[in-house]
């Protein structure tokens, strides 16, 4: 199945991603636009201490206009490393570095208008390691017992798409689904 790209032009470049629209020709000859977000990548980390509690955060996501419970998650920056910006964003989002971090797998989070793919990794054996948060970001700490938030995942309380793959991939991990 071959698509062909007949244009593409970037029309917003900001600081996380761009906006390319693409004119594009389909196998049987259809033309079609693709509004496409072109994103470096991010990473989403499931911070789970010694006495297995889970490290969320808790912020305000002005698109839906409400406050989110998520697990702690960043942009990967142009080059660098999916496990180096993993232990990055713990430190600058829980104030916590992982002496162990395991890479459970990932999933492109909008894949029908977006190019992100985000790596989602076990973090364990946390000590305190704080680096500054990013200054657009408020965000609230809540850890929760591991148990607890396995109902909270079935029950739907937890609504970020990161969070709910990198939970049930956690939960794979440790053969408790």
């Amino acid at each position: 199945m071959d698509y062909g790209v007949i244009h593409s032009e970037i029309v917003y470049e900001g600081k996380v991603f761009k906006v390319r629209v693409d004119r594009v020709r389909n196998p049987s000859g259809k033309e079609m636009q693709a509004d496409v977000v072109e994103h470096h990548g991010s990473v989403t980390l499931l911070p789970v201490d010694h006495k297995q509690l889970v490290w969320f955060v808790r912020q305000y996501r002005h698109p839906i206009r409400t406050s989110l419970l998520e697990l702690p998650a960043g942009t990967i920056e142009a080059g660098e490393d999916p496990e180096m910006c993993a232990i990055r964003e713990c430190r600058e989002e829980i104030g916590m570095t992982p002496a162990k971090l395991t890479n459970l797998g990932g999933c492109f989070l909008a894949p029908g208008y977006s190019s992100e793919f985000n790596h989602i990794f076990l973090a364990e054996d946390l000590s305190a390691a704080p680096l500054p948060p990013d200054k657009d970001e408020d965000l609230n700490i809540e850890r929760i017992p591991f148990q607890e938030v396995k109902a909270m995942l079935f029950q739907g309380t937890i609504k970020d798409a990161k969070s709910i793959v990198g939970l049930t991939l956690a939960l794979q991990h440790f053969q408790m689904i």
